[in-house]
């Protein structure tokens, strides 16, 4: 389940995903995918979260997310929109069988002098692939996808590091468990999700479970819910005109008190003020 998703284009045979968004500002909670994300802004300004270090970013800056990485965005401004690139890295691997070997780390904020021409260069690749797409080209297909191996290429090359063990067994169990976890809060979010029923899932004790999550996500559970549920209400407060009340109890808060409290620590105001802006 990847509900922040929204592609436009299908998968080609090589599993990459090309997809032109717009979504409103605000906060999107922590989540993760199988597949490595290259995101290129068209506008506006972000911090991206990624395993608890924020980045920020600008418009026309490449930012890589790299697979299985736990992050979360927060996008400045009424509306963003971005380049947003999903591929497999294991479906190029008869290029590049040592591709998971590598892991890739590209932050616009930890770009050198040294790295600059060749991060300039990677964020060129991009723009063009933004400019066919705008141009309607008939072989938009064939000739972004062929910047994109050239983008992935050069990102092995110069922004990556090949001393990444494959994941054992063990390390394919927390990811499984955990996709489950997220999965599990995204369909009930609205309703009455306790600690209970997520231990549940997993079979295992609450104690156990919250010390889990907590090593895995960075955050405690309930802390998860309750910001998916106030990402939700932040969406519906933008695209709707039911009063708080209403949003609250349709996203699953109960609590006044706690609704204020979460929707604050993340937006840094009033559920009011977003309306009034």
């Amino acid at each position: 389940m990847q509900p922040y998703n929204e592609i436009i284009l299908d998968a080609s045979p090589l599993n990459i995903k090309i997809g032109f968004r717009t979504k409103a500002g605000g906060y999107y909670p922590l989540h993760w995918h199988d597949e490595l994300e290259l995101l290129y802004p068209l506008n506006g300004e972000s911090d991206i979260m990624v395993e608890g270090v924020t980045h920020h970013q600008k418009n026309k800056e490449l930012l890589v997310v790299e697979s299985r990485r736990i992050h979360r965005a927060y996008h400045y401004g009424g509306s963003a929109m971005f380049l947003c690139i999903h591929l497999i890295k294991e479906s190029l691997a008869w290029y590049f069988p040592k591709i998971t070997n590598h892991e890739i780390y590209c932050y616009p904020d930890m770009i050198t002098n040294e790295t600059f021409p060749d991060y300039l260069k990677l964020c060129g690749y991009l723009k063009r692939i933004t400019e066919l797409y705008i141009n309607d080209s008939p072989t938009f297909q064939l000739e972004a996808e062929g910047l994109i191996l050239q983008t992935v290429a050069d990102l092995i090359q110069n922004f990556s590091t090949d001393n990444v063990p494959l994941a054992g067994d063990a390390d394919k169990l927390a990811i499984n468990r955990i996709r489950s976890i997220l999965a599990y809060v995204e369909e009930h979010y609205a309703q009455a999700v306790s600690l209970q029923d997520a231990a549940d899932l997993l079979g295992v004790g609450k104690e156990y479970f919250c010390r889990y999550f907590k090593k895995n996500m960075g955050t405690s559970f309930l802390r998860y819910v309750n910001e998916v549920r106030a990402a939700h209400i932040y969406q519906d407060l933008i695209h709707t005109d039911e009063p708080v009340q209403v949003l609250m109890e349709k996203n699953g808060f109960t609590n006044q008190k706690l609704f204020n409290r979460v929707f604050k620590s993340l937006y840094g105001c009033t559920p009011s003020q977003i309306r009034k802006s």
